[in-house]
């Protein structure tokens, strides 16, 4: 990733038509000003250029530009090409900053009105929806707020469905994104800093934060890491998650991405960064550690025994999700010894039916149930689940009559791969799917203690794990106290200090007492 975030570097540097210089509009005559940029944009059709007439009077030439699609029509075609029309001087007003002025007082209440004037300014605030006024006479532009355009409903988010809480999720639009974490969290000191990243796309990146909460050391290092970002385009957030992660050669995320406001809501009060994107409806979450990926919104809605029961549930299916058939392939291959004698009878003349050994059996089990995943994800959804399935069960139950598998490695194939589905976080999941087959490899060439080996090397690798500076294993590794309960969840929520001493200030009280009132 480095080796590619150098090369892409390069390449956008040494390229200097991905930029646009930051010179100043010298030019004051209009018709040098729009060939300059048709030139620039290659005469493009979306690129809309209106010349007409302005003045009472003493009459000027002007022009707007704009980008059709990504403004509101309305807004220029009934106020802004209505006010500027109608535009009328006094006998008083005959220069050309006295029709500026006059433009400006009636266009300021619209929506807002800047003055550019650098060319780079210009072509910015033009490619995010402004429309550009030029008047033949001034080197100067006036940019007007007409930023619109269509866009996607706010709608029920796609991949982190909850059974009670907020049904919004994110959408592709940056401002308002930040809008529904603004609903949430009414406070001032929740702060948004914005830039700009990609050489090419330009695209607009916000962290946010709640201002005496957060970390500062932790926010200052991640403004650090989103600037050394030099990529010709940023179109997902997955991007930027590859190139800020503490450690880039790791199954495990060390960065939690979310579509749901409310999620991003209840981290920034635990300390958390929150990255947005223009384009993508996955935010980020900054720090993650290993126990947040079995943590979803919805625990602090139902009641603590409840919530602690399914979170523990989510931590045995990515157990068995990882473990699953490298335990059955330990157990009939070198340890028949530990299955009850019946069960092993069973067992036995099953394996003895299929020409393959167990681990063979569960490689190819796996392959196919893969390849079904991802046609489901692939196809359409109207015909995407119920291609899966049946190709499942066609599959599973032609693979068993053919003599190809055995009863039992169906059974626990179907089960790996529910328990992998019902994990919450899907990169969590994906982790699980990778280490899975290096288990198996483990549990087919020793058995038990190859499979204890491995997974001992596994988790010494989460304990070398930091993210953003905080130990992924924590609190657990290292051992320390921890005043936020909201990590362990092992406590109701009325008996929680919400103060994560790994990742901000200790500032918040407990809110509620003991007895819950």
């Amino acid at each position: 990733m480095a080796k590619d975030s150098k090369e892409s570097s390069k390449s956008a540097e040494s390229n200097p038509q991905w930029t646009v210089p930051s010179i100043p509009i010298d030019s004051t005559e209009l018709r040098v000003n729009l060939e300059q940029i048709r030139q620039k944009t290659g005469n493009s059709g979306d690129i809309i250029i209106r010349e007409f007439t302005i003045g009472s009077g003493e009459e000027f030439q002007a022009a707007i530009i704009y980008v059709d699609g990504i403004v509101n029509n309305t807004t220029i075609n009934q106020f802004v090409m209505e006010v500027l029309l109608n535009v009328m001087l006094s006998s008083e007003q005959r220069t050309l900053n006295d029709l500026v002025q006059v433009i400006t007082d009636k266009i300021v209440p619209i929506g807002g009105m800047k003055t550019l004037f650098q060319w780079d300014e210009l072509y910015d605030a033009l490619l995010w929806g402004q429309t550009i006024l030029l008047i033949d006479g001034s080197n100067e532009a006036l940019a007007i707020a007409t930023s619109g355009g269509e866009v996607r409903a706010i709608d029920e988010p796609g991949t982190d469905n909850s059974i009670r809480g907020s049904r919004e999720g994110f959408v592709e639009n940056l401002t308002t994104n930040i809008s529904m974490v603004r609903r949430r969290i009414r406070n001032p000191n929740l702060w948004l800093e914005s830039m700009t990243l990609g050489q090419v796309t330009h695209t607009r990146i916000g962290i946010m934060y709640i201002n005496g909460i957060a970390d500062n050391s932790i926010v200052d290092e991640a403004k650090r890491r989103l600037r050394k970002i030099k990529l010709d385009g940023i179109l997902e957030s997955g991007y930027i998650e590859k190139m800020i992660e503490d450690q880039k050669f790791t199954p495990f995320p060390t960065i939690l991405p979310t579509e749901r406001p409310d999620t991003v809501a209840a981290n920034l009060l635990e300390g958390k960064i929150a990255i947005l994107v223009d384009g993508t409806p996955f935010m980020l979450i900054i720090p993650a550690v290993f126990n947040q990926f079995f943590q979803i919104t919805e625990d602090s809605y139902h009641r603590y025994d409840i919530s602690i029961a399914l979170r523990l549930l989510r931590v045995v299916m990515f157990i068995i999700s990882m473990i699953g058939p490298s335990f059955y392939i330990a157990a009939t291959t070198f340890h028949q010894e530990m299955i009850p004698t019946q069960l092993v009878i069973s067992l036995v003349s099953q394996l003895e039916a299929t020409p393959f050994t167990a681990f063979v059996e569960a490689l190819l089990m796996e392959i196919i149930f893969e390849i079904l995943r991802e046609a489901g994800v692939r196809m359409p959804k109207a015909i995407g689940a119920a291609v899966s399935i049946v190709g499942a069960l066609v599959i599973g139950q032609a693979a068993v009559q053919a003599g190809l598998v055995s009863t039992a490695m169906v059974i626990v194939v179907s089960l790996t791969a529910i328990s992998s589905l019902a994990t919450p976080i899907f990169s969590i999941a994906v982790s699980a799917r990778l280490l899975r087959f290096l288990l198996m490899i483990s549990a087919a060439t020793f058995g038990f203690f190859g499979m204890i080996l491995t997974l001992i090397m596994i988790i010494a690798h989460m304990c070398s794990l930091r993210s953003f500076g905080v130990p992924y294993m924590s609190p657990y590794s290292p051992v320390m106290p921890v005043r936020n309960n909201q990590v362990q969840n092992h406590l109701p929520i009325w008996m929680r200090h919400l103060v994560p001493k790994l990742m901000k200030k200790p500032t918040t009280e407990q809110v509620g007492d003991q007895d819950g009132t």
